[in-house]
């Protein structure tokens, strides 16, 4: 058990939750622990427009305090600036619980069901009004999912819109090519606290976060004030599938179980709010990477390497590239994936032991957004002895409405 989770637990009791500050084009928010004062902040062009989004701002709060929470693990959570009845303390627990799931495994934590509580004494926020909502959000990574859910939802295009957290470089350049007009873009900056990052110098705790729960927290806001019914993920069943023998999980908040408490939890803070779910739910990575592989006009614009992603480029060094080389080796030729990763990344001998993780149910699978094993295998199986299995795969444990499953068959 990691003594510095013990350390900085003793000499920091309490995680505060003070406020949060909306204002044209910015949230604000105020967390601290003890002296160290974090003041994370969301910026936007969508115009407020007199909309009351207190209630769902809050909400975003709420997801982004577990990255504060993660440097120095309190054991109490307050609450401040918003009231959180007993069913939502414990979804934010589970939240807490699954979501660092990878971060207690790389730091040797083994949290037990008393590791953190959680106290709201604030105010009750009031729900937003009901609007009138027609067409879709699409969060979009610059990935080859994303990719597959814009081509997939091509004919919507006009009601539409592409919804960006940060200066993801692909993720512009895709939706380009996908035929959307920048107006039709919604760009959100999120800054991470200069103190935070600090303290991880200074040598508190760091790691994964759920990240996906941040942007379907944030996504919400801005489907609710572009007036959008749907948000419209990208998030496949091989999703569900977790990393480690006792179920760590480092796409948990991409999960159909995430999916399905959000959902929940969504309807209760409110009636008639944009719908979330995930269109590519009942496909596996298989079945997706074969339809992106359709689409040859993202093959020079698309990424999905974490470590390049500052730079927009292919490491072409770490598992996640690996993976999706593999993968698409399925369905392009090494001449086609050749401009992409710059070599053949199954030659490179420096990349075996990332080949074993991805492919051996003996290991770990890497902390990655990455498919299952049987996927892997099967492209790396040159003679693809029964595609078929996969190829007819279609998980019906998903929450598409009944007017977006056409789309899939």
């Amino acid at each position: 058990m990691n003594s510095k989770f013990f350390e900085l637990r003793e000499r920091h009791k309490r995680l505060v939750y003070h406020d949060f500050e909306v204002s044209e084009g910015k949230i604000t928010f105020h967390f601290s622990i003890d002296e160290f004062h974090f003041k994370p902040v969301w910026s936007f062009s969508v115009p407020l427009n007199g909309a009351n989004i207190d209630l769902l701002a809050f909400n975003l709060g709420m997801a982004e305090l577990v990255s504060y929470w993660k440097c120095a693990c309190p054991p109490i959570v307050e609450v401040r600036c918003g009231a959180l009845d007993n069913r939502q303390i414990e979804w934010w627990k589970k939240l807490y619980r699954n979501g660092l799931g990878e971060f207690f495994y790389i730091n040797d934590i083994q949290p037990d069901d008393d590791f953190m509580q959680i106290y709201a004494t604030g105010s009750e926020l009031p729900a937003p009004e009901k609007r009138e909502l027609a067409g879709n959000l699409i969060p979009i990574g610059g990935g080859k999912d994303s990719v597959v859910t814009l081509e997939l939802l091509k004919s919507q295009k006009t009601s539409n819109n592409c919804y960006v957290v940060g200066n993801i470089q692909s993720a512009l350049d895709c939706a380009k090519t996908a035929g959307y007009a920048d107006s039709q873009v919604i760009q959100v900056r999120r800054t991470i606290d200069p103190v935070l990052l600090d303290l991880n110098k200074r040598g508190y705790l760091n790691g994964h976060t759920p990240f996906s729960s941040i942007i379907a927290f944030s996504s919400l806001i801005f489907a609710y004030l572009t007036g959008k019914k749907y948000i419209v993920l990208s998030n496949e069943s091989s999703a569900n599938e977790g990393n480690t023998a006792d179920g760590v999980n480092h796409q948990y908040s991409k999960s159909i179980e995430f999916e399905r408490d959000f959902r929940e939890y969504i309807s209760r803070i409110g009636a008639d709010l944009p719908e979330y779910f995930s269109l590519l739910r009942p496909w596996s990575e298989w079945q997706i990477t074969k339809k992106f592989a359709t689409f040859p006009q993202y093959l020079s614009v698309f990424r999905s390497c974490n470590v390049g992603s500052k730079t927009n480029t292919w490491c072409a060094k770490c598992a996640k590239c690996l993976y999706v080389y593999i993968m698409l080796s399925a369905f392009l030729s090494e001449e086609e994936l050749l401009p992409i990763f710059g070599r053949n990344l199954l030659a490179d001998p420096a990349l075996f032991h990332l080949l074993e993780a991805l492919k051996n149910p003996d290991y770990d699978k890497p902390f990655e957004c990455v498919g299952t094993r049987e996927e892997v295998n099967l492209a790396l199986d040159k003679n693809r002895a029964n595609p078929a299995l996969l190829d007819s795969f279609f998980d019906e444990n998903n929450f598409i409405p009944d007017e977006f499953l056409e789309l899939l068959k």
